[in-house]
């Protein structure tokens, strides 16, 4: 297991979104690249310096510090898309090989070359930006139902991250809520929710959601259910 790209943003014009410039631009770049820490989110930051997000509300900040996404996927991509994807093509940050991205668990540890300790914190759900910047009709669709999303992951240890350095699974937590799993419930199967409650490591706000889903969801059974004759 290892990373075999590494790939930091290029601001772009964003024609696709009501913001000025976008991110997802992601290209190759040599060397060792600092992985930090970002600030909360909203400000635009994320972990690997030299980059950053744009849209602020809906990325950057610790809990989407890196985005990997494996490139076994990206190759099953270019199959049937009849088209190259290059590293970096989804706008990942790290691109990975032999990594069961999508299978790893809420809340898994990577140790990533001598320092730098990654944990794996929630899926990618795709938007507009990531529409337009494929030019694929439907591809939000597409890509949801394929339900292979990569992975968002927070920094626990700051390092370095270049290419070719190797991954090393350092902790599983004790359950089976994989990033594939909380990316199927929170997008086309809700009946799976109630299994993502004791995947902790998943971000605040996310757990939030979901347990107000799951609150709308028992209100909505308590009153659709029929009352008992007097």
């Amino acid at each position: 297991m290892k990373v075999l790209s590494v790939n930091v943003g290029r601001p772009r014009p964003n024609p696709w979104k009501g913001i000025g410039a976008t991110g997802i631009d992601k290209r190759p770049v040599d060397g060792p690249v600092p992985v930090t820490v970002p600030d909360r989110k909203g400000t635009g930051q994320v972990g690997l310096a030299g980059d950053r997000a744009y849209d602020v509300a809906h990325h950057g900040g610790p809990d989407q510090a890196v985005y990997a996404y494996a490139r076994e996927g990206l190759d099953r991509w270019e199959a049937e898309l009849g088209r190259a994807l290059p590293s970096g093509a989804f706008g990942e940050n790290l691109t990975t090989s032999g990594v069961d991205v999508d299978g790893a668990l809420i809340g898994e540890r990577w140790r990533i070359g001598a320092d730098l300790v990654l944990e794996v914190s929630c899926p990618r759900i795709p938007c507009g930006t990531f529409q337009g910047w494929l030019g694929e009709h439907g591809w939000i669709r597409r890509f949801t139902h394929a339900v292979r999303p990569g992975a968002y992951l927070r920094v626990v240890t700051p390092g370095s991250v270049r290419a070719g350095d190797p991954v090393e699974v350092v902790r599983r937590p004790d359950h089976d809520v994989t990033v594939a799993v909380v990316f199927r419930a929170t997008t086309l199967e809700p009946e799976l929710l109630p299994r993502l409650l004791v995947a902790d490591a998943l971000p605040g706000e996310d757990m939030e959601r979901i347990r107000r889903r799951l609150d709308a969801f028992a209100a909505g059974a308590a009153h659709d259910r029929p009352r008992e004759g007097r």
